[in-house]
């Protein structure tokens, strides 16, 4: 594929599984905030249909569809949106791709098909995996766990905020200003570690979504200053 040409002052964005339900609310939401996205597949040619859907008809920065590789390689920030069961073989193919870049880990362990109860991994997290696999390679942090994809491809208001986690600061600050472009508010979570209590919410939500009848629930930090 033609690599992105970055609008300025925003770096491109890959999303690998860029074409679920998490993914594809992502990039509806950065693209129209001015980031160019591409939407990475293992099937290139689900990623170019859905990016070729999503722009039809729509204003904002170029979304573009490639393989998960390809994808990868032409982005400067790497989001990592696929489902728990290929999360590690995800980042295993991806990570002589990703050395030096930022990398976001969205996956959140959910165990069918008790989903609503919190079942994290031998290791902590996700994002505790996430880390022993790419090493020092990447810049990694953790974020978007709590936030409803329906919320995101809806177009309307989000109303959440979104917890970051990393051992990067100047990591999680790039990724505190993705999720303000995105609609929701990002709140600085501290350290990687701390991403076993955002990863755990998610069942949480998933729970109370489903007595509640509802699809977007999220969670709000409270007294918290007002941003500028």
């Amino acid at each position: 594929m033609t690599e992105q040409t970055n609008a300025p002052g925003h770096p491109t964005i890959a999303i690998i599984g860029g074409t679920g339900d998490l993914g594809s609310g992502l990039a509806g939401r950065w693209a129209s905030a001015g980031y160019p996205v591409v939407l990475g597949s293992r099937a290139k040619e689900k990623a170019v249909a859905a990016a070729q859907k999503m722009t039809a008809g729509s204003g904002g920065a170029p979304i573009s569809g490639d393989d998960n590789l390809g994808a990868a390689r032409s982005a400067d920030i790497v989001v990592i949106a696929v489902p728990y069961s290929n999360h590690d073989a995800i980042l295993n193919e991806l990570k002589p791709t990703v050395a030096g870049k930022i990398v976001v880990d969205a996956v959140v362990p959910l165990v069918p098909p008790k989903v609503s109860v919190a079942q994290l991994p031998g290791e902590g997290s996700a994002a505790a995996v996430a880390q022993r696999i790419l090493g020092g390679t990447a810049r990694l942090v953790s974020a978007f766990h709590n936030v409803g994809a329906a919320k995101l491809r809806g177009g309307g208001p989000v109303d959440c905020d979104v917890l970051v986690c990393g051992d990067d600061k100047e990591a999680r600050d790039v990724v505190i200003a993705l999720a303000d472009a995105a609609g929701t508010r990002g709140v600085d979570g501290g350290v990687l570690a701390n991403s076993v209590a955002a990863e755990a919410l998610t069942s949480i939500l998933i729970g109370i979504n489903r007595r509640y009848k509802v699809n977007g629930a999220g969670i709000r930090i409270t007294g918290l200053p007002a941003r500028e």
